[in-house]
């Protein structure tokens, strides 16, 4: 199939919603003079009159004083916009003047006259809304839709002005679903998964690539890629920015050249919240948290925020045991009209069991072994500690300047211990190496913005001079094999329980299993970004970043090779607005990978570049209450890198590049009151370069998600929800490259009953309905042991989980 066959289907698409758009336009405008119907929640002001124009369908302009620390109360019926707009400010000391029927000023009332304002004299000291607080804001989404996106551009902007694909898990889908992980949260977004890796830690893919661990509230997560995520309690949402991200920093190992996932936290705040949460699971999962917040002071310019939380569990299906999960996270805010901070810490030690897996004895998945026989010790596990201090801080100047600063310290360390069952034979037999894995890493990150909003007229800025900073220390570690790595022979199906596998290791494996750490490694870099309004309909968004980092190796007789390197990264992006709430875009972004492996000239491989180009629509429907976002993407990778010799002596060559492209759709919001939906549907197409078959990449991904509270008097705060996740056929393939597997489709169906009362909820949620055999997209595998790990989901699990306020 040409590489563009997917254009038609598209250009249809699209030409069908600008048509759809074009016709609604001139609808809302007869709709000016009569009434139009409001439905805006109590939040802060500047998000407030976002929604405010979207749904009256005209542009929002502000002079004078900051409106950031300004709240509005709640607003919904049948109004004109200029009574809708005066319901909206009474209170906030805030007045406003139509320049023309698509064009509204809000202002301080001090400075008004009491007339209402000439066109010319507006005109001439108008702006556009400063760009909004990005610190605490988030939580004021409503249902299944976010109000606004946090991740990209490095400011608040409500979606439909990002020129990008950006999904949002928001906090009441995460509840709807009962989610327990940051895994599971990302199943509901077109064109990302995440795979079960052996070790426990989830492994996400976006649009066809490998991502790091992504982000918290926008800074990195881990230098090497692997890591842990904390409890659901503790998130807001979760974003996942679609296409290579380079232009964010994230530079170090797994760079996204698909995508990454940013994960908001709660933070402090001046509404109380005293909300405790617990579950109960079939095999003896128990969870308890608790999330308290509130104002620390009678002024409310002090809060908190602290989230406890625990959980554990007796066995899991196979029978592997010791799931023990603890985390803390106290955090303090100030806040004044100019000046917002948040500083807090947290600690994180999760205890997880190896997953239920089977072992794949042939070429074929109906090969692998029966899911009751257990292959590792009971009690192998990975041990995550990770600890983080941070801080944000925000200061408004005046409404053209700001300055953002955001920093954190992080330390984190991995203890892993378990079998590695090799050479597997179809009668069972195999070689078992025991294994005690080891490390730990410290990181510290700074990003500093000076934020300007200036212009008037037709043309304006919301210009961004970053700087970031960051160091990274790879700690000791060790890496220790049993018997020098040859292992034992054992019979998966005879040889009875394998011991724990530490007491196996002698003080010479550890000695040859060590690896000493580094010194502190810098990376810098500059980041410059102007989004541009061009009159009302065009929005321009430029932005570069330049990279200094550093690369450490070692040639080939040993001694240690620094490198410094410089790299520039730009990114595009143009959107047409057909309307406050409908959008076209289009944008280029751009990755890139540097890479220590040495060549086989003993210099380092040149890093892999990445680029995108990406076109879609979003709009805002129902009333504001949903909104549909179409996107068509084409990812080419120059190169990656392949292992060319797994025996002495050690080098890498460039291995082939990749072509990826995709059609994505996605859905969220309220359709009818207590009637809420998610779904997305992904079409993707992966190609090597070299033409060997993708591996791990379903052409066709689909998810939806539905809960109906009823509204009737005898089941009021009743309600149901059911939901199924599905994909086609994938490829695997064996650890020696000797054959591919064929993974089959498979489709999972979730479902529970709850009932929400004004302090307290239940629910009780049945998941994998059917009892399904449901497999990862792609099996884990270990080349050097030649073993092929296959996750094991097939049984019907239950939870009843509930939360109380007091």
């Amino acid at each position: 199939m040409s590489r563009f066959a997917w254009l038609p289907a598209y250009g249809c698409l699209t030409l069908t919603m600008i048509a759809t758009g074009a016709y609604m336009a001139p609808v809302r405008a007869s709709e000016q003079s009569v009434g139009m119907h409001f439905a805006i929640p109590a939040q802060p002001l500047a998000t407030a009159l976002m929604a405010f124009g979207k749904q009256a369908n005209v542009q929002v302009l502000t002079a004078g004083e900051t409106i950031d620390a300004l709240h509005s109360h709640a607003m919904s019926g049948t109004f004109t916009p200029p009574v809708a707009l005066a319901r909206l400010l009474d209170g906030t000391g805030m007045s406003f003047a139509f320049v023309d029927a698509r064009t509204v000023v809000v202002r301080p009332r001090a400075t008004a006259t009491g007339q209402p304002a000439t066109r010319a004299s507006t005109t001439n000291t108008a702006t556009l809304l400063p760009p909004i607080q990005a610190i605490g804001l988030v939580g004021t989404d409503a249902g299944f839709m976010a109000d606004v996106s946090s991740g990209p551009e490095r400011l608040m902007a409500d979606p439909v002005d990002v020129p990008q694909s950006v999904s949002v898990v928001t906090q009441d889908l995460l509840q709807s679903e009962q989610v327990q992980t940051i895994a599971e949260a990302i199943q509901n977004v077109a064109g990302a998964q995440y795979i079960d890796g052996s070790d426990g830690l989830p492994i996400f893919d976006v649009r066809g690539f490998i991502t790091g661990n992504g982000m918290t509230d926008g800074l990195p997560n881990n230098v090497l890629g692997v890591g842990d995520y904390p409890p659901m309690i503790g998130v807001e949402r979760v974003e996942v920015l679609k296409g290579p991200q380079a232009i964010l920093g994230d530079t170090s190992a797994y760079n996204n050249f698909g995508g990454l996932i940013d994960v908001v936290l709660k933070k402090p705040q001046r509404e109380p919240v005293r909300q405790l949460t617990f579950s109960v699971g079939e095999h003896g999962e128990k969870q308890l948290g608790a999330d308290l917040a509130g104002p620390m002071n009678r002024s409310g310019t002090f809060t908190y925020r602290l989230v406890l939380n625990g959980d554990m569990a007796n066995r899991t299906p196979q029978g592997m045991r010791g799931q023990r999960n603890r985390y803390v996270a106290p955090s303090i805010g100030w806040s004044t009209s100019k000046t917002t901070l948040v500083a807090g810490l947290s600690w994180m030690m999760n205890h997880m069991p190896i997953p239920d897996h089977a072992l794949l004895l042939g070429d074929t998945v109906g090969s692998a072994s029966p899911p009751g026989i257990l292959l590792d010790n009971p009690d192998d596990h990975t041990a995550v500690e990770t600890r983080r201090l941070y801080y944000l801080l925000e200061h408004r100047f005046n409404d053209r300047w700001t300055f953002r600063s955001r920093a954190q310290y992080v330390r984190e360390s991995i203890d892993l211990k378990d079998w590695e069952l090799g050479d597997a034979q179809p009668t069972g037999d195999v070689t078992a190496v025991p294994e005690h894995y080891h490390s730990a890493d410290a990181y510290y990150t700074l990003q500093n913005d000076v934020v300007a909003t200036f212009g008037h007229g037709w043309m304006q800025h919301t210009a961004v001079l970053g700087f970031d900073y960051s160091r990274i220390q790879l700690g000791n570690g060790f890496d220790a094999l049993g018997n020098d790595g040859q292992g034992m022979p054992y019979n998966i199906f005879s040889g009875g329980g394998l011991p724990l596998p530490a007491p196996l290791l002698s003080a010479t494996d550890y000695a040859d299993g060590y690896f000493p750490g580094n010194s502190w490694t810098t990376e810098s870099a500059v980041f410059v970004q102007d989004q541009m309004d061009l009159g009302e309909r065009w929005k321009l968004l430029v932005a570069w970043r330049r990279t200094d980092y550093e690369l450490q190796t070692v040639h080939s007789d040993g001694t240690p090779w620094n490198l410094h390197r410089v790299r520039w990264v730009p990114q595009v992006g143009l959107i047409y607005k057909l309307a406050p709430d409908m959008s076209l875009y289009a944008n280029t972004t751009n990755g890139f990978q540097p890479d220590t492996f040495l060549g086989k000239d003993g210099r380092p491989l040149p890093p892999s570049l990445s680029r995108q180009i990406e076109a879609g629509a979003k709009f805002d429907l129902f009333d504001d209450r949903a909104r549909l976002t179409v996107a068509a993407y084409r990812i080419l990778l120059d190169h990656s890198n392949d292992v060319f010799s797994l025996q002495p002596p050690y080098y890498i060559v460039s291995g082939p590049g990749q072509s990826n492209k995709g059609i994505e759709v996605e859905f969220n919001g309220r359709l009818a009151p207590g009637l809420n939906l998610s779904t997305a549907y992904t079409h993707a197409s992966v190609h090597n370069n070299d033409g060997t078959p993708a591996t791990g990449e379903a052409r066709q991904r689909f998810n939806l998600w539905v809960s109906y509270r009823f509204q009737g008097s005898f089941l009021q705060g009743f309600g149901v929800a059911a939901g199924v996740l599905a994909r086609s056929a994938s490829l695997g393939e064996l650890p020696d490259d000797s054959a591919y597997i064929k993974i089959p489709g498979q489709a999972s169906v979730a479902t529970n009953v709850f009932y929400r009362a004004a302090r307290w909820s239940i629910t009780l949620g049945v998941k994998n309905l059917l009892s399904r055999n449901l497999y990862s997209p792609v099996f884990d595998t270990n080349p050097l042991f030649d073993e092929t790990f296959v996750p094991l989901r097939n049984r019907r699990t239950y939870l009843l989980s509930a939360t109380v306020d007091f």
